[in-house]
């Protein structure tokens, strides 16, 4: 299957094999959700928190909340069942340190509601690299439910696998 891209404000599903990636997660979140039973995994990349607090416009995908029922329907038509789904959850960063305004601190909603809406989904989240400053890059492996995230923060490079 190779590797499947996703931009901001979309998501991807698949099965068994390949990659799922986004590029830089800066105040925006990535979500994965893999099924090990079926080996069904999606990864979204949302850029706003909730829809209704920016009145329901454009692309479901662009808001954590809309974005997540989306990548849940799909990954139940390919077989996974979102309730054995594990979580994982990235980016959310503090882009601009000159904004100290609450409703301004995209990065921290995004990862508030991200959580909100996984417990109420009763979706368990196993993993989560959020927060700080700098960009974030994830890859979902198919086969084994496992995200490499590479992080630039400063000039520092991290990797990690989770």
């Amino acid at each position: 299957m190779g590797e499947i891209k996703v931009g901001i404000g979309d998501y991807a599903v698949g099965k068994k094999a390949g990659i799922i990636s986004t590029y830089g997660l800066g105040s925006c979140v990535g979500i994965t959700l893999y099924d090990r039973l079926t080996k069904v995994g999606g990864l979204l990349h949302a850029l706003l928190p909730e829809a209704s607090y920016y009145g329901n416009k454009g692309n479901p995908a662009k808001y954590v909340d809309t974005g997540l029922q989306l990548l849940i329907k799909d990954i139940q038509k390919l077989g996974g069942n979102p309730r054995r789904a594990e979580a994982k959850l990235f980016g959310g960063a503090h882009m601009f340190s000159n904004v100290s305004n609450e409703k301004l601190m995209i990065g921290k909603r995004n990862v508030e509601v991200a959580k909100k809406e996984l417990k109420r989904l009763g979706i368990r989240l196993v993993a989560e690299d959020t927060g700080g400053k700098g960009g974030r890059t994830i890859y979902l492996d198919l086969s084994t439910g496992k995200v490499r995230m590479r992080r630039v923060s400063n000039g520092t490079i991290t990797e990690r696998t989770y």
